[in-house]
């Protein structure tokens, strides 16, 4: 008896999340999909919310949705979130510390660059309050103009560099030259990590604090000793894809999507962002969905021509002899024949008796 109520419980199961779940042969999940993420994205208004702890404001609803279906090579905000190790920490002071090291420092942050153009000559005024805040001393500016080989002297607060002629490996310098060297004297790194900006300790849902960060730089953190390096995360899918891989690529694209659709209490089936996110990424590379991605390199002439650039889809496969087989669903819309989907994708036929 026992037996038997198990098997009916196993059967009701195997109903419930297999049978009932499934999909029909020849059903269009492509157009689901689309329809399922297309319908709530016109819903979606363009405002933006503020990140906890996050001075600048990072897109979100159809800005961020438009930004990840693009496939944009960084995004407009780049963001990270970063969980320390346990045993390098106590308390949130703590943490504040460790993220203060995180920021990358440049030397435009502690001191004023003035340039003279007919002496070729630069003046650092030294913004003592800010360097002692950031614990940059006078000694650390100075090994650093050593390094880069400056010719310098030292009064007080202020720092009176020479510039030679040979440093940019030229007979003379020009005034573009001075610039040049003032440009990148400014951008000089003195302590933290390149592109993190600004750094910041905050509460997730469990009550953990961790550091979210303004700018990312996933290789650097990733080797940091202090980074719990299973839990860092960026919203930047370029670097993810280029440090971990295709496939990690794939599910930072489903989290990122269900992210904002969640942030807008929108509710889609995971299947659908999943379908869309495998279509991105099925080739090995992040796809946009548009002309450069997607659609613009679907087999079918007529397919890509329906799109957009249609004089040009149909001219380049004129120019190299392409056939449309009329396997898609707008090429055979096109020529008004019945589509390979549902019912379409079955062939009947007829045999009559004499």
């Amino acid at each position: 008896m026992v037996k038997k109520i198990k098997i009916e419980i196993v059967d009701e199961i195997e109903k419930l999340m297999y049978s009932n779940l499934s999909i029909n042969p020849g059903e269009a999940v492509g157009i689901v999909a689309a329809q399922s993420l297309g319908e709530p994205g016109t819903q979606m208004t363009m405002r933006t919310f503020h990140y906890a702890g996050v001075a600048e404001q990072v897109p979100t609803g159809l800005p961020r949705l438009i930004e990840l279906v693009d496939a944009k090579k960084t995004p407009k905000k780049s963001m990270m979130e970063i969980y320390i190790k346990k045993e390098f920490y106590n308390d949130e002071k703590d943490l504040e510390k460790i993220a203060q090291e995180f920021e990358a420092t440049y030397l435009a942050d502690v001191a004023k660059v003035s340039e003279n153009f007919e002496k070729k000559m630069l003046k650092l005024k030294l913004k003592r309050d800010k360097m002692e805040s950031l614990g940059i001393s006078d000694m650390h500016i100075i090994s650093i103009l050593k390094k880069n080989k400056f010719k310098f002297k030292v009064k007080g607060n202020k720092i009176l560099i020479t510039l030679k002629d040979k440093l940019l490996k030229k007979k003379k310098l020009t005034y573009g030259d001075v610039r040049k060297i003032t440009l990148s004297l400014k951008g000089m790194m003195l302590k933290g990590i390149k592109n993190i900006e600004k750094a910041f300790v905050v509460k997730d849902k469990n009550d953990e604090f961790f550091i979210r960060t303004n700018g990312s730089n996933l290789k650097e953190l990733f080797m940091h000793p202090k980074v719990d390096k299973s839990r860092l995360y960026t919203n930047s899918i370029n670097e993810i894809y280029s440090f971990f891989g295709i496939e990690a690529a794939r599910n930072a694209i489903v989290r990122e999507i269900k992210q904002v659709m969640d942030m807008q209490n929108l509710t889609v089936d995971i299947r659908h962002i999943m379908l869309l996110a495998d279509a991105m990424t099925s080739d090995g590379v992040v796809k946009s969905v548009g002309r450069h991605g997607l659609s613009g390199e679907k087999a079918g002439v007529l397919a890509r021509a329906a799109f957009e650039e249609t004089v040009k889809h149909l001219v380049e496969s004129s120019v190299y002899g392409e056939s449309d087989r009329l396997v898609g669903v707008t090429e055979n819309i096109i020529v008004g024949q019945t589509m390979p989907v549902g019912t379409g994708t079955v062939l009947l036929k007829h045999k009559t008796r004499l």
